[in-house]
């Protein structure tokens, strides 16, 4: 059985703790709200480490340039640096 990545451990805890926190009520677009935050941190991080280049993030993150751009407009990153 592979080890757990940290990262892995991290969102379990979290998940975790989300569905402790409920108190009764039901879980709902699980996936959508998971992925919407991590996804923010997650390019504003590459997009630093490739010192804003927007071509050489969306290659660190195996996506295609329009679809970073895509994803950065939704997150609210479209904007200058700041």
């Amino acid at each position: 059985m592979k080890e757990e990545s940290e990262l892995s451990r991290t969102v379990r805890r979290a998940i975790d703790s989300y569905f402790r926190d409920l108190d009764g009520q039901k879980p709902h677009a699980i996936y959508e709200m998971v992925i919407h935050c991590v996804e923010r941190p997650m390019i504003e991080s590459v997009l630093e480490l490739a010192d804003g280049n927007q071509s050489r993030a969306a290659e660190i993150l195996g996506l295609n340039r329009n679809t970073l751009r895509k994803k950065m407009k939704e997150h609210g990153l479209d904007g200058p640096r700041q």
